[in-house]
C-alpha cells in the first residue's frame, strides 16, 4: 500500500503549540512519527519558521528523516503561483499561501493539510486553485484540515 504524501504549511507545525489546534496537529504529527504518512515540507515552510519559537522549530527536528520529503521551489512552482495570483484566487499579500499550493501541486502531493481557512482550506479557494491546475495541465489537489485526515 502506498504511503500518503501530505504537504503541510506552517499552520500545522505552529498548530502544535496552539491550544485550539494542538490536539489535531499532534495527532497528524504522530502519524508521521509512526510512518503512516510522509510529510512534505518546503524551504518556504522553513523560512516561515525561521523566527518561530524554538519549541515550534523542534517539532520538525524530532521527526524521523525517512518520513519527511523536502520540496524545492522551482521556476515551475513560481509560474503556477503566479497563475493563481493572476486569477485573483488570493491577493498579492498572500502569495506565500498560493506558493504553498503550487509547491504541493507541482510535487504531486496526495493532499495539502492546513489550518489556513481563509486562503487555502476554503471552498472557493480550492475550486479556484483546481481550476487553474486543470487549465495548466496539473491534476486537482485535495485540500483539507487536519480534522478530515486524522
Amino acid at each position: 500500500m502506498k504511503t500518503i504524501r501530505i504537504y503541510v504549511d506552517t499552520s500545522i507545525i505552529g498548530g502544535c503549540c496552539d491550544d485550539e489546534f494542538a490536539d489535531a496537529s499532534w495527532r497528524l504529527i504522530r502519524m508521521v512519527q509512526n510512518g503512516k504518512i510522509v510529510l512534505m515540507i518546503s524551504a518556504l515552510l522553513a523560512d516561515e519558521l525561521e523566527n518561530a519559537p524554538s519549541s515550534v522549530k523542534a517539532i520538525l527536528d524530532d521527526l524521523p528523516r525517512q518520513s519527511l520529503e523536502f520540496v524545492d521551489e522551482s521556476s515551475e512552482s513560481r509560474r503556477l503561483r503566479n497563475c493563481y495570483l493572476a486569477a485573483k484566487i488570493v491577493g498579492p499579500a498572500h502569495s506565500t499561501d498560493a506558493h504553498h499550493v503550487a509547491l504541493a501541486t507541482v510535487s504531486y502531493a496526495d493532499l495539502i493539510v492546513s489550518w489556513n481557512f481563509k486562503h487555502i482550506v476554503h471552498y472557493d479557494k480550492i475550486r479556484g486553485f483546481n481550476a487553474i491546475n486543470l487549465r495548466e495541465g496539473y491534476p486537482p489537489i485535495a485540500i483539507h484540515s487536519p480534522f478530515e485526515v486524522i
